[in-house]
């Protein structure tokens, strides 16, 4: 099989191809160097939005002066500033590091598709964004384990070049790993793009950095990327959910309680009760740790959860998982319980996105049923929701810097295939209780 071939997939029920892609990876790269340049103390740096409910947008930023205010004008017109909004504002201290004034802004309710123009905190430079579409086709660029090195900055090119709507990010951000002012060199690298797009991000176990009996974990995590966790009715950041255009998105926690007793658990069940699969006929999760993997590296790390929040999705008819912490890519066909099932979901590993840490390039062999296509390469994925039946994903490799479609497979959605109707009571049970 040539390295170059564009890899055609139906995904059928009856479909039985597995691909393991004959591909030599490129070597690692180092880790990028900020060098110091010298801010106002009152200008905006590490700008980046995330959805916050129906039309509205959070915009987050930070400051070197303290009395800066939480405002953010906005407009549709450059230097044109029609609304003002207020905010919330935090700081944290980390050891021997404090961090600068941390800004949450909402603004709305915004036109959906629409450029607006924004400038934070009174001065500074005007940023502008794109409020996402509230129908569909809607396009997200997905990509995990990011960190800050030469394949970082080459994923983030290649997503930039996306016509794409939303980021989704499922854990493991910056790899500050405690060494703070690395939260503030990843928001430096990312403001391009996060501060036009929203992106939606959870938890890894890069984030925790905890300190036993000294400090508790997420806490730089949870100050820099508030998401709706409040507007979900989550009592948590590193759990929530969303919806844009036809999509309930939910994004779980790996490294917070999961069990049926747990408040995650609950919360789930509450949120799924509330899907309504006429209006948003697709339903996708997030979390960092996958179920299903064929790599050596990470083995059987997430089957506690999965155990216990599998049967929920499962009922639920979610139609695509997808997952990190593995640094390679992997595509199921549809399964549940490790078999293979037409009204299980696509499970999606995609912790590719250029950390530091490396590939992790030994698979399990033989490859098993419901592995698909399995490839330790950097790069990232682009879904395009294109109507409540279809959808489109296609996995671009970084070669040589340039962004090789090397996976790409039609998805039909589990409304369509009738899954949804025939589970409705199955679900209903389970969220019922005993």
């Amino acid at each position: 099989m040539e390295a170059k071939l564009i890899l055609t997939v139906s995904l059928l029920i009856s479909g039985t191809l597995t691909i393991t892609a004959d591909y030599i990876r490129p070597p690692p790269r180092e880790i990028l160097h900020f060098p110091w340049s010298p801010k106002h103390s009152s200008h905006p740096q590490q700008v980046h939005i995330s959805l916050a409910g129906d039309k509205y947008i959070r915009v987050s930023w930070v400051t070197d002066d303290k009395s800066s205010p939480t405002i953010v004008e906005y407009g549709t017109s450059p230097g044109r500033y029609t609304a003002i909004s207020e905010g919330e504002s935090t700081s944290y201290s980390y050891l021997f590091y404090n961090s600068g004034k941390i800004h949450h802004t909402v603004i709305g309710p915004l036109e959906p598709n629409t450029v607006y123009f924004y400038r934070c905190g009174g001065q500074g430079a005007e940023f502008q964004l794109r409020a996402p579409p509230d129908q569909l086709p809607v396009t997200f660029a997905v990509a995990g384990d990011l960190g800050q090195t030469g394949w970082t900055k080459s994923t983030l090119d290649h997503i930039d070049q996306c016509k794409y709507d939303v980021h989704l990010l499922p854990g493991d951000l910056s790899y500050a790993d405690y060494m703070q002012h690395r939260w503030d060199t990843f928001g430096e690298l990312v403001e391009p793009l996060a501060s036009a797009r929203p992106w939606m991000v959870t938890e890894g176990n890069h984030e925790k950095e905890s300190i036993p009996f000294f400090k508790d974990g997420f806490e730089s995590y949870n100050s820099r990327w508030k998401m709706p966790f409040e507007e979900s009715g989550s009592s948590s950041n590193l759990y929530y959910s969303f919806e844009v255009a036809g999509a309930h998105i939910i994004m779980l926690g790996s490294y917070t309680d999961y069990d049926e007793y747990s408040d995650q658990y609950n919360w789930l069940k509450a949120d799924l009760a509330k899907v309504d699969r006429k209006k948003t006929p697709w339903l996708l999760v997030l979390f960092h740790v996958p179920w299903y993997n064929s790599n050596h590296a990470h083995q059987g790390e997430g089957d506690g959860m999965m155990a216990a929040m599998e049967p929920l999705l499962y009922s639920a008819s979610a139609d695509i998982v997808l997952t990190g912490h593995v640094h390679a890519y992997e595509r199921t066909k549809r399964v549940k319980n490790g078999n293979l099932d037409p009204c299980g979901p696509v499970h999606i590993t995609i912790g590719d996105g250029g950390n530091r840490e490396g590939l992790a390039q030994k698979y399990m062999n033989p490859q098993p049923e419901w592995s698909v296509f399995r490839e330790a390469s950097f790069g990232h994925g682009e879904l395009k929701l294109v109507n409540s039946t279809h959808a489109y994903w296609t996995w671009h490799r970084n070669d040589d810097d340039e962004p090789v479609r090397s996976d790409q497979v039609w998805i039909t959605s589990l409304v369509s295939s009738g899954c949804v109707a025939e589970k409705t009571h199955e679900l209903r049970k389970i969220l019922m209780g005993p």
